[in-house]
């Protein structure tokens, strides 16, 4: 299973202010990338803080939402809440048919997947705004050497990265 890491990112790297921060400041482009990208890919991985922000499962796509809370039920057929670890995750996404995961954060969720070594590839979009603080990437310190894969430009402003994780 190809996991790719899909994040938008700040010029100073952060991808967002606090975990309830909604990602209202990427632009029109990134929104587009991320349907297109999510819609082939067909199942999203996300953290209990993200999927509370969007507030909602995304429509057309497997939502897949990490959380310790035992209690979260989902009520829809598209949205799975689980404790299970990254492996787990991925073993029941190619049971049900997938290929393709996209990690869609928040931080934590990235460093779970990054330290287990289950990341494949990495896309992201860098947007003209700086926050001066706030969250990054991943949650500790992870180590990963990465291969430019791909560098386009979105709209006038944006500029999205595509990188192989070297493994």
């Amino acid at each position: 299973m190809k996991v790719i890491l899909l994040m938008a990112i700040t010029l100073d790297g952060r991808i967002g202010k606090t975990p309830e921060h909604f990602p209202d400041w990427t632009g029109p482009e990134d929104k587009k990338l991320f349907v297109s990208i999510t819609r082939q890919a067909g199942a999203v991985i996300m953290g209990s803080k993200t999927y509370d922000t969007i507030g909602m499962p995304l429509p057309g796509r497997q939502n897949v939402v990490l959380t310790r809370d035992k209690r979260r039920l989902s009520r829809s057929e598209n949205l799975w809440f689980t404790d299970d670890p990254p492996r787990a995750v991925l073993d029941w996404l190619e049971r049900q048919g997938y290929s393709e995961a996209i990690l869609a954060g928040g931080a934590l969720v990235n460093s779970l997947f990054a330290e287990a070594g289950l990341i494949d590839e990495i896309i992201v979009t860098i947007s003209p705004t700086i926050f001066g603080y706030g969250l990054s990437l991943f949650t500790q310190e992870i180590s990963m050497d990465l291969q430019l894969k791909d560098l386009r430009r979105l709209g006038t402003d944006l500029v999205c990265l595509t990188y192989d994780v070297v493994k």
